[in-house]
């Protein structure tokens, strides 16, 4: 396969043009007649991150001879003084790559991408999940994360019994305490969410994304987004924004305080947010992605979900090295360890800065 210089490329027989297009309704219609559409690639979340952290989109289309869409794939560049510059598609997602007919439009997409990474200055490119290029180009990685999907069952009862025993006695503790569930999108419950938040990425180790990322990924999202806080005594100790895509919830950024443990509010809360998405008719819980062998991957097997292994893709350009954003990686150890220790509002502070060049 090649190109003729006018963005053409050539794949098998035919030949698929490469458009940059603008995210917006047009392309979500498209979307939304594809199985494989992620909430990732919504001009929604697409517009979120580049308002809220101010990462350029790109938006690659691919088009056959009648100007048909055949794939998409979109893309968020990412610039940071501490992580490098890479082209990722999506930024601060779990999934979110290419879309597509078949392998050669695959390939021409790659192909359209890296072409772009180097005009942009980027040398690196990350896809996360959808149908990944092969090639001795492009490191393809299996081993870091997995996903944790399974259906919701019936009723209570049964979303109970479906958890594990010993998981399920945490949530029947949790249900003896004076807790209060609390679902909502407007000030109180955003404002509740970030405190919660913030405080449990900062015990983790880990800078906490600015506010402005969760309330754009809320305005954007509408009635397909919103927040599920646990209460003590009339103070948050849990809480998760979630996302709800075709029938699946997913709790996307969630956690809970230091009371939070002796209370099992986390336990609660994910107990009651199945609860809340069969209520919304949903038939599926997405409890995300986790690294293999870390205790969030364990917690969620506790659960009863099964991992599954999730597919990601980088290339870099000849001498550069991938960037480094595992926070697993050793060379972080003692900045977590420091991060730990910092007091909240200077966490806060900082923290939005260093998130932001993740991606």
């Amino acid at each position: 396969m090649g190109t003729d210089g006018s963005g053409r490329f050539r794949a098998g027989r035919s030949v698929v043009k490469i458009e940059s297009v603008v995210m917006d309704a047009s392309v979500d219609v498209w979307l939304d007649g594809r199985a494989d559409a992620t909430p990732f690639h919504r001009s929604a979340w697409m517009r979120a991150v580049s308002k809220a952290c101010g990462h350029e989109t790109h938006c690659l289309a691919a088009k056959d001879g009648q100007g048909g869409m055949v794939g998409l794939l979109p893309l968020h560049e990412v610039r940071s003084l501490l992580f490098g510059r890479a082209l990722v598609s999506t930024g601060f997602a779990v999934s979110g790559g290419i879309l597509a007919d078949d392998a050669d439009v695959v390939r021409a997409l790659a192909d359209a991408a890296w072409a772009l990474a180097g005009q942009r200055g980027c040398p690196s490119l990350e896809l996360k999940g959808g149908l990944l290029p092969e090639g001795d180009a492009w490191h393809v990685s299996r081993e870091s994360y997995a996903g944790f999907v399974r259906p919701l069952a019936a009723d209570d009862d049964a979303e109970l019994l479906a958890i594990p025993r010993k998981q399920r006695a945490e949530v029947r503790r949790a249900l003896g305490f004076d807790l209060e569930v609390r679902v909502g999108r407007d000030a109180a419950d955003r404002k509740d969410h970030y405190r919660v938040y913030s405080e449990s990425v900062r015990n983790l180790g880990t800078p906490v994304f600015s506010r402005k990322l969760f309330e754009a990924v809320l305005d954007g999202f509408g009635d397909d987004a919103d927040i599920l806080t646990i209460r003590h005594d009339g103070k948050p100790v849990a809480s998760v924004l979630s996302l709800y895509h075709r029938g699946t919830v997913m709790p996307y950024w969630g956690g809970g305080t230091w009371d939070a443990r002796a209370l099992r509010a986390n336990d609660l809360m994910y107990y009651a947010l199945m609860r809340h998405a069969r209520g919304r008719g949903c038939t599926a819980f997405d409890f995300g992605r986790s690294k293999f062998g870390t205790g969030a991957f364990a917690f969620k097997k506790n659960w009863g979900f099964e991992p599954a292994s999730l597919a990601y893709a980088v290339r870099t350009a000849d001498g550069a090295e991938p960037r480094a954003v595992n926070p697993l990686n050793p060379r972080y150890k003692a900045k977590i360890a420091i991060w730990q220790r910092l007091p909240l509002a200077v966490a806060n502070m900082v923290g939005p800065w260093i998130a932001r060049g993740l991606g």
